[in-house]
């Protein structure tokens, strides 16, 4: 899966990548964190965060609406990260939901769209209210997703 992305830095270790977004509004600095959330049966357990990068607070807005025209290479971009994090965490689960629950959509789609090349090196599952954590199926909405490296 080769997809058009952005060039990223990576920050010690491994836990931040930044990277900028270029489009019609500008050069928008973009951030992907990974915070620990905690251990559960010997797994550790990270959220996946991403937003707008503020210079000036040293934060992380995932609330901001860029409209750069570049979404699709924003998401490529952070989904590269996730390979990157897990080739050094190997063992982790991430949790992905996005700010609101059409950008957790959002993400969903995405993940459906290259689900049989994610799902090579991946194992995915969503989150419902009704079931709880489930392998990832298409067109149902999730309120979260766990990802893991197969």
């Amino acid at each position: 899966m080769l997809l058009d992305r952005y060039e990223y830095e990576v920050g010690v270790p491994f836990h931040q990548y930044d990277f900028y977004s270029d489009g019609p509004k500008g050069r928008i600095r973009k951030a992907v964190l990974y915070t620990f959330i905690g251990t559960r049966d010997g797994t550790d357990y990270y959220n996946l965060g991403f937003g707008d990068y503020n210079e000036d607070q040293k934060t992380v807005n995932d609330l901001s609406v860029s409209n750069n025209e570049d979404r699709d290479k924003i998401l490529a971009t952070v989904a590269i990260t996730t390979l990157e994090f897990t080739s050094h965490f190997p063992d982790c689960k991430i949790v992905a939901a996005g700010s609101t629950p059409a950008r957790t959509r959002l993400y969903q789609m995405g993940v459906a769209k290259y689900y049989k090349e994610i799902s090579e090196m991946f194992d995915i599952q969503g989150l419902t209210a009704e079931k709880g954590w489930q392998s990832f199926k298409g067109g149902v909405n999730y309120l979260a997703l766990l990802v893991s490296r197969k």
